[in-house]
């Protein structure tokens, strides 16, 4: 397949940037041609077209169907699996960000949900640094609690509410 440099630009941009956030390039680059491409690929495809290895290219999209962004789709008369990429931008970014919590945050909170138990009886732990834990704890909890708050909210009213953050800001007294 002939991608247009604007295509081959996007696409390598997105690898980058995938790499920059901890998601392989591979990966980052075979969710970019899915969802810019406006049909179902499959494995060979997308290999040919991007270059990579074909065993690359099955472990990469074993990785985007964990986090939910790619799903198997058949073709009349085609044996093989074509793959299609979630096309709505903002369902994207609540899948994102939903495997991203349940992957760091949600371990991260149980860890140190655990030593701020423990922390009530060790007798080695300053004060200062017992503070210090509790705020990282206390910071998390609200950022997930303001995720959940906001997770189910329908994208048009997710675009009005993030369209007024700046009124918002100005209004509560931010610079």
């Amino acid at each position: 397949m002939e991608l247009s440099p604007t295509i081959q630009k996007y696409i390598l941009h997105w690898g980058e940037m995938g790499a920059r956030w901890g998601v392989n390039r591979t990966v980052a680059q075979i969710h970019a041609l899915l969802f810019l491409v406006n049909r179902p690929l499959n494995a060979e495809e997308i290999a040919e077209t991007l270059a990579v290895a074909r065993s690359n290219v099955s472990n990469s999209l074993k990785e985007l169907q964990s986090w939910g962004l790619v799903r198997i789709t058949h073709i009349a008369g085609d044996r093989r699996d074509h793959f299609v990429a979630l096309q709505d931008v903002w369902e994207i970014f609540r899948v994102i960000v939903e495997e991203r919590k349940k992957r760091e945050i949600d371990p991260t909170l149980s860890v140190l949900r655990a030593c701020a138990t423990e922390a009530e009886n060790d007798r080695d732990l300053e004060p200062a640094t017992k503070v210090k834990m509790d705020q990282v704890l206390d910071f998390l909890e609200m950022i997930t609690a303001t995720y959940d708050d906001y997770k189910h909210l329908p994208p048009a009213t997710m675009q009005r509410f993030l369209k007024m953050g700046g009124k918002v800001a100005r209004l509560l007294g931010g610079d």
